[in-house]
């Protein structure tokens, strides 16, 4: 369930990114609803509950829900705009359920649900909804695991017949072997986003710190390895009996369905489910603290970062929203107390604040990162200033203002999707026990009071203790906060009475053939959303398509060039993107702080940026409020101040966050690996935000050349999206004609490195705990319906699908890493063809040999029937999925103008996809599948890597971090290393999740 984002460690473009947040769907205005109860069903039949509708043009979600017999709630949205459905299954049960020394076992059971059951083979779960044209995938968090599956609305029946099969046959599938490769994969997956990635172990520190020994909150979600390695599958069977009844689980389905074909197919696969045994809410007091807790560990990292947790309340609680402004007022924004006395005054990469809340407590929070210079022990003194400061300050009207619009604009934009709507519902009806609790949610916001934040401050926060974290660089511990002074207290716990004792696995007795999967139903026909274009005298070309699912409009502009544009003087690199920061700064007219509360008051944003190949504004709006929105972006656009002051911040910071890049596995990985394939001199060599040489040479004057030679109409397009017509808006852009257009001159193609022969590089990561794995080379630019397309294709089942050769290999048949995969990413001028891989640190040279060995089958060997088939279906079916939200639509006609795509390519597409052939396939892997001339680059501990990588036969070249070489030695054995055949992977199974998403 989720919430106000937790604190990020970012530092400067999400460099620091941390893992799993909780973000709690919230609500819209809403008038009055219409909810029609029934009577009570008679015994052993489902009870309608209640049917909540619209009443007007109210922003709500309607549904009806229901309760079968055997204590499953089913919740239906019915919404008929996109021929898609959403299918939710949550059960109340995350880590806040497990037992101490059994951490991390609820998300290790999320992984088990996919490796079969009695009438779904061994990984098909990923491959039936994949070739259905799905998207599917599961989550885990302290309170509870969602399983969800999104697919075209034929596919109905497919996926409940899924879901019902691992809630009611599971256990008889589960192995011994099935049961340890996830394991492993667990392992990978904590290496990935706690390990090896900087400040992982700062939320698990807290925790530990903050809640009394056995709390349930005392562990994070991923669990500790050696209570990963401590339990056996009998505790995975007493897990799955305990928790998972449908009982304990809430049903929810949205989309192009109605509610009684999905209660009848409900009945048909859940209904003969047994109830498991009761489960009861748990309720717990908060932390109490009696002095500070200074806690801290060394990490390999080169800022120190400094947590600042007071414990709270759990959702829900009246005291919440109010908890949530305090937050927002001190660290939330341009605005916050944190952002101008440290950020903007340079003394910190990064300040905020937040209050991340959960079923049972929430924990209010302030971070702060130092810049050199600045100690922990000053920032801690800085944040106490802080809420000093707040004391004196108080809360204003445009606080207030502030977060009650940009709270309703957010839950707007969060309800533009089916899979949105679906699982708002299902987290209310789960932790509430009312999916219409929206509205209970609306109106705590709209009821907020300054009284109410300041009562919740001296009750919550003013004069009391919190946990204070320090994480510091490895070697240095003198630059903690202060010394640690808190050891855990274990003296009166007492264990909790056993639950899972003489549990029971009783199946469910069908009257029909259960182990036949359903038909689907003829296929839906999906239209390309209709569209305008219309041209402006200065060069704008515009495209256009009306979206009124929700009263809101997108404008996406895309500049040529960017990044691109800095071969011209490449000793500027990274000028682009620092430009792009500028322009969301101050303008002629307006501070950057006058125009955050000006956008957040619209409920709006307008959002600058700078890529490898073009430069970006993101624009969006409520209807009702565009014109003050457009005349804010005509002021940033066109009058941006470009002042020193704001000039050396952000260069301040640029060259902090670049540095900072050595303690980063994965942007190293990705820097190095771009300048082997690109080669010395090319300009996608450098990384888009440049390098200390290069930024250090900027000035404020060359930034100011840059927006006036390339930031012009003339290689512009203009995306719109939203509930308005051509006529509406066009007339409201007139600014746009005033807008001079200059003549843009794009540089000369540089030649590309040329790659003899497939060599080995290695960047040395001291103790890296995985290694991060890139394997490609330049292949061809982009072309959507020739041979780029068609290669993408081929690659689809050996790197691309979820139940990819690679992935199956590498993951599910070893458990190497979290996930790994290729595919082709081409632009207007390149195309690189990547394999990649986060593995654990000792079986580096052996995942290189896996892929190897599968790319090379793969050209030899070709493409299986059974694979051009699931091919096909896969990504054929998926176009049901394309167009559904204003974003995906903005993509689609950004794609159609930056590539001057005729309007009936999709159609050309899908006349391609159909009529491939084997022999195609497996003729465009012989030609782009060139192992022999690939670069295989590795970023980990060398001297643990290093001997191994050393006997594969590749020439072994050493690089730094910023990809120059080293060492160059040469190792010539007779051949490349290939694995024998007892490694040879199966075919058939599925990929996961990266980083909670659904990895492809």
């Amino acid at each position: 369930m989720a919430k106000k984002s937790t604190m990020a460690f970012l530092l400067a473009a999400a460099l620091l990114a941390q893992a799993e947040v909780q973000a709690q769907k919230k609500a819209t205005p809403a008038k009055k609803t219409t909810t029609t109860a029934t009577s009570k069903a008679k015994p052993g039949q489902t009870q309608l509950v209640e049917k909540v509708t619209r009443k007007g043009s109210e922003l709500m979600i309607p549904y009806e829900k229901y309760v079968l017999p055997n204590g499953l709630t089913v919740v239906v949205h019915e919404d008929h705009s996109d021929p898609i459905v959403h299918v939710d299954v949550t059960y109340h049960v995350g880590s806040a359920r497990e037992e101490i020394g059994k951490s991390g076992f609820a998300h290790f059971f999320e992984h088990m649900m996919f490796q079969g059951s009695d009438n779904v083979a061994d990984e098909e779960h990923f491959k039936i909804v994949s070739e259905s044209g799905g998207t599917l995938n599961g989550t885990t968090n302290r309170d509870r695991t969602n399983y969800f599956e999104t697919v075209p609305r034929n596919q109905l029946e497919t996926a409940l017949w899924l879901e019902a099969d691992r809630m009611g046959f599971l256990l008889d599938a589960v192995t011994q072997k099935k049961f340890e490769v996830q394991r492993e994969t667990v392992k990978n997956e904590r290496g990935q986003s706690v390990d090896n990635q900087p400040y992982g172990q700062a939320r698990e520190t807290i925790y530990r710190t903050l809640y009394p020994y056995g709390h349930p909150y005392s562990w994070d979600v991923i669990g500790y390895i050696e209570d990963l390695n401590r339990v056996d599958v009998n505790d995975l069977k007493n897990f799955f009996l305990r928790w998972y009844g449908p009982n304990n689980a809430t049903l929810t389905v949205g989309g192009d369905v109605t509610p009684e074909q999905v209660v009848k197919l409900a009945e048909k696969y859940f209904g003969s489910i047994p109830r498991g045994p009761e489960v009861k809410n748990m309720k717990l007091p908060a932390p109490v603290l009696t002095q500070d807790r200074y806690v801290s560990y060394e990490d390999n990292i080169r800022f120190p970062l400094i947590q600042m947790v007071f414990p709270t309340v759990p959702n829900y609680h009246p005291d919440e929203v109010p908890l949530d402004v305090l937050a927002e007022i001190i660290g939330g924004g341009k605005t916050s107390i944190l952002y101008q006395n440290l950020t903007k005054a340079q003394k910190a990469v990064q300040a905020n604040a937040g209050h991340p809340c959960s079923e049972l407590a929430g924990e209010f929070t302030l971070t702060a990162l130092p810049l050199p210079g600045h100690t922990l022990a000053d920032m801690e003194k800085e944040l106490r200033n802080a809420l000093v400061e707040f004391e004196k300050r108080g809360v204003t009207d445009d606080d207030l203002e502030r977060f009650k619009a940009s709270y309703e604009a957010g839950i707007i934009n969060s309800l533009s999707s089916v899979s949105g709507k679906t699982s708002t519902l299902a987290s209310y009806q789960t932790f509430t026990g009312n999916p219409n609790f929206l509205t209970k949610q609306l109106q705590a916001h709209r009821a907020v009071t300054k009284d109410d934040v300041m009562r919740v401050y001296r009750k919550y926060i003013q004069g009391k203790k919190a946990v204070i974290l320090s994480v510091v660089p490895k070697g240095k511990p003198e630059m903690v906060a202060a010394k640690d002074n808190y050891t855990i207290d274990k003296a009166g716990y007492k264990a909790p009475a056993d639950q899972y004792a003489g549990l029971k696995y009783n199946k469910a007795k069908d009257t029909f053939d259960r182990s036949k999967r359903p038909a689907p139903g003829a296929n839906p026909t999906i239209n390309v959303p209709p569209f305008w274009k219309q041209n402006l005298a200065n060069g704008i070309k515009v495209i256009g398509t009306k979206n009124d699912e929700i009263p809101t409009v997108t404008l996406f502009f895309s500049l040529q060039g960017g990044h691109k544009l800095e071969a011209h003087d490449p000793s500027k690199a990274g000028i682009a993107s620092l430009m792009a920061s500028m322009l969301n700064e101050d303008s002629e007219k307006f501070t950057a702080e006058e125009i955050s509360t000006k956008l957040e008051k619209l409920g709006s944003s307008i959002s600058f940026g700078s890529g490898s190949e073009s430069m970006t504004v993101s624009v969006q709006s409520q209807i009702k409020n565009l014109d003050a929105t457009l005349a804010l972006l005509e002021e940033r656009m066109f009058h941006p101040r470009f002042s020193q002051e704001d000039f050396d911040r952000l260069k301040k910071q640029r060259l902090e966050a670049i540095k900072n890049q050595s303690t980063q596995p994965t942007v190293i990985a990705n820097n190095v690996y771009n300048k082997v394939l690109y080669g010395e001199g090319h300009i996608q060599a450098i990384p888009v935000v440049g390098t200390i040489q290069t930024v250090e040479s900027i000035t404020l004057d060359d930034v100011k050349k840059f927006y006036k030679t390339y930031f012009s109409p003339s290689v512009t397009n203009l995306v719109i999206v939203g509930d308005v017509e051509q006529n509406q808006i066009m007339p409201k852009l007139a600014f746009l004609n005033n807008w001079s257009p200059k003549q843009v001159t794009m540089p000369a193609e540089a030649k590309l490195a040329a790659i003899d022969k497939t060599k080995l590089f290695i960047v040395d990561k001291e103790k890296a705990a995985q290694s991060e794995i890139r394997i490609g080379y330049m292949a061809m630019p982009y072309d959507a319906t020739g041979e780029y397309y068609k290669a993408g294709l081929m690659n689809y089942v050996l790197g691309g699908a979820f139940n990819s050769r690679i992935n199956l290999n590498l993951r599910e048949d070893k458990g190497y890493t979290y996930g790994a995969g290729s595919y082709f990413s081409g632009t207007e001028s390149a195309g690189p063809y990547t394999a990649y891989a986060g593995v654990r640190s000792n079986v580096s040279d052996s995942a290189v040999v896996e892929f190897m060995k599968e790319i090379k089958r793969f050209r030899e060997e070709g493409i299986t029937d059974e694979e051009l088939a699931f091919m096909k279906s896969a990504i054929g079916q998926s176009d049901a999925r394309r167009y559904e939200t204003s974003f995906q639509k903005a993509s689609f006609l950004n794609n159609m103008l930056r590539y001057n795509l005729e309007p009936d390519y999709v159609a050309k597409q899908n006349e391609i996809l159909q009529n491939i052939t084997k022999e195609e396939i497996n003729a465009l892997a012989k030609k782009h599948l060139q192992v022999e001339k690939m670069s295989i680059m590795l970023v980990g501990d060398k001297a643990t890597i290093k001997p191994g990588l050393e006997k594969l036969g590749y020439e072994v070249v050493e690089l730094d971090p910023d990809g120059a070489p080293i060492v160059a030695k040469v190792e010539t054995p007779a051949a490349p290393v290939e694995a024998d055949s007892k490694t040879k992977s199966k075919n058939n199974r599925k990929a996961k999740k990266v980083n909670g998403r659904v990895f492809n």
